[in-house]
């Protein structure tokens, strides 16, 4: 029997969050699928974790953390 693959999609969707320059920003999704693969981008660059970018994921949540936000992170 071949089961064929549930396409994960978004329950909660990213909402635009204003935050102060310098200041940490969260910016979170939730999926249909816990653990599914998720990646981050700014145009077509894919973000890299690093001190500016951190990447939280728990079950259906994914989460990105903008540290010392700068108007080029819009």
């Amino acid at each position: 029997l071949c089961v064929p693959a549930v396409p994960v999609l978004f329950k909660q969707a990213l909402e635009n969050t204003d935050v102060e320059e310098g200041k940490s920003v969260s910016l979170r999704c939730e999926l249909t699928k816990a653990d599914a693969t998720v990646v981050w981008k700014k145009g077509e660059a894919t973000l890299q974790a690093s001190a500016k970018y951190e990447m939280k994921q728990k079950g259906t949540v994914a989460e990105l953390v903008i540290h010392n936000a700068e108007p080029e992170d819009a």
